[in-house]
């Protein structure tokens, strides 16, 4: 009886120390190579969102002309405070082309007319 609880006891299963160091490496390797991939995925997410606001300010003032009540060099925070952007957040607009004071300006074109940012489209 006293062998078979000898044997019993020696023929412990488990990880040696170096299977654990090998694995702890191996993961290593995986979150080196995962962590930067992710940030370069949050930052394209950003600069997707900066280009849908800077549509959404430039729909604003399509809207504002329609309406009749757009003017050449109409800011971001005129289109906001009559209406026409109620969920943008002007302190959020640093990645944007936008800020708070940005002119938006109408251009005349072949097809009717272009809202840009730039001053050169009130020429």
């Amino acid at each position: 009886m006293l062998n078979k609880m000898k044997k019993l006891f020696r023929n412990e299963k488990g990880f040696t120390l170096v299977e654990l160091l090998a694995v702890i490496v191996i993961l290593g390797i995986i979150v080196a190579i995962a962590v930067p991939a992710i940030g370069n995925i949050t930052d394209g997410a950003k600069d997707d969102a900066a280009k849908a606001q800077d549509e959404l300010v430039l729909d604003a003032a399509r809207l504002a002309d329609v309406e009749g009540n757009f003017s050449n060099g109409m800011t971001v925070t005129e289109l906001k405070e009559a209406g026409y952007l109620e969920d943008l957040n002007l302190e959020e607009l640093d990645r944007t082309s936008f800020s708070a004071d940005s002119p938006v300006y109408r251009k005349a074109d072949s097809g009717g007319y272009t809202f840009e940012e730039s001053e050169k489209a009130a020429n």
